[in-house]
């Protein structure tokens, strides 16, 4: 990334300007080898090459010698990613818990690591190619963008959801940050470019706000904010394995196990419990698909269980995995046809936002060639739209015409309703 700007040099200039100007590293030495032969490819002697390419982990501690030479530094990286919840699970790759201890506690990627350890150090201006949920992302993302972004104001954003990289599913974007004056939460505007899998480009404004922790696609989050209702349903997740332990019984009773999948579907078993599950379970009649299959018809949202696994629960056999299928348990207990009602307009609502904001308000899965880019949508966010649902509110003539405006797929109209019966 950094040797092709000697390109832009008359070749007598290159060594002296490689000298004063150019200082890189990496902690694989075979790499460290492949930048010196290519800066001789530039023209810079060997001797000097070793000399301002070095193997050294910048994640660990901050080269502060950089900070004595002439000129102030101006980082441009790619750094590494790696999400704490992958290091938490693999054990090739827990030595790296180190670099969150401490005061990086609470962070969630390495390449959140390395733009604080820049933040502390006061490095003025940067260039970071980084994961697009550093903009898109929830808890991946909220305590390290108010903490940065405090400091630093974004000058523009190239957002990919086309392939980058060869060996790595994460879309990423290329941010250009620079240090402001003074430490303050404030709302960000900037300009970005997204470049989407069919290679059209979309230049567009963004607005980030502290209130809502400078996630993009605040808008969906004010629509939440606005119409929670005044007697929301209350919403639980999952038929846990302790649950079916303690209310065994002999009801017999068909499910799947969302631990157990193999050649693309879910094993169905038997499960035998007392008269409350079992009701318990029949009487909840949707679960959360939370991360987009990659066709139209797989899109993230509710749906009917019996419908689409022709059983009568999803079961939990083992560890809960929220990009599994997730049984949804809702209080008070509500009709099979408000909870269809519920499925349709959480529904619609969903692919209204998706479509106004282009999904930006969900967390970028991950790179697929599926025909738009994959989103998650995460629990709490589940959570909060059902609690929109004015269905201890609503009578039958208004419960019509809630059905009447996503027939004809008028948002103004549904916002009225919910307004009214909040």
């Amino acid at each position: 990334m950094i040797l092709p700007i000697l390109e832009f040099l008359p070749e007598e200039e290159r060594i002296d300007f490689f000298k004063d100007h150019m200082y890189l590293s990496d902690i694989q030495p075979e790499m460290i080898y492949k930048c010196v032969k290519n800066a001789q490819d530039y023209g810079i002697p060997s001797r000097i090459a070793q000399n301002n390419i070095k193997d050294r982990d910048n994640l660990e501690n901050f080269p502060k010698l950089l900070k004595n030479k002439q000129y102030p530094i101006y980082h441009i990286t790619n750094p590494p990613y790696l999400y704490l919840g992958y290091i938490r699970k693999h054990k090739e790759t827990k030595n790296y818990f180190k670099y969150f201890k401490g005061q990086n506690e609470g962070y969630q990627d390495l390449y959140q690591i390395a733009m604080i350890n820049d933040l502390r150090n006061d490095i003025k201006n940067l260039i970071y190619i980084i994961p697009s949920n550093f903009l898109f992302g929830a808890s991946v993302s909220n305590k390290f963008r108010l903490d940065f972004l405090n400091c630093y104001k974004i000058v523009k954003m190239i957002i990919f959801e086309t392939r980058v990289f060869e060996f790595t599913g994460t879309n990423i974007c290329i941010g250009f940050f620079k240090r402001k004056t003074s430490s303050k939460n404030e709302i960000l505007e900037f300009r970005g470019l997204k470049i989407k899998n069919d290679h059209e480009i979309i230049d567009k404004k963004y607005v980030l706000k502290p209130k809502y922790k400078y996630r993009t696609g605040s808008e969906f989050l004010e629509f939440l904010e606005k119409n929670k209702s005044n007697n929301p349903l209350s919403v639980n997740y999952y038929l846990l394995n302790d649950e079916v332990i303690k209310n065994r019984g002999k009801n017999q009773i068909s499910v799947i196990d969302s631990n157990d999948y193999f050649k693309n579907e879910y094993k169905e078993k038997e499960l035998y419990v007392n008269d409350n599950l079992k009701h318990k379970i029949e009487s909840n009649i949707l679960y959360i698909q939370t991360v987009d299959k990659g066709s139209a018809e797989g899109r993230v949202g509710l749906g009917i269980i019996s419908k689409d696994f022709k059983v009568r629960g999803i079961y939990v056999s083992s560890n809960t995995y929220r990009t599994h299928p997730i049984q949804i348990f809702l209080e008070p207990q509500i009709s099979i046809e408000d909870q269809i009602l519920l499925k349709n307009y959480f529904n619609f609502v969903l692919e209204h936002f998706r479509k106004e904001l282009d999904s930006e308000f969900l967390t970028t899965y991950k790179y697929s060639r599926a025909e738009y880019t994959r989103k998650y949508l995460g629990l709490t966010q589940v959570r909060s739209l059902i609690e929109t649902f004015p269905i201890m509110n609503l009578d039958n003539l208004n419960k019509r015409k809630l059905i009447e405006a996503m027939e004809k797929n008028d948002f103004k109209n549904i916002l009225n309703i919910l307004k009214k019966k909040k």
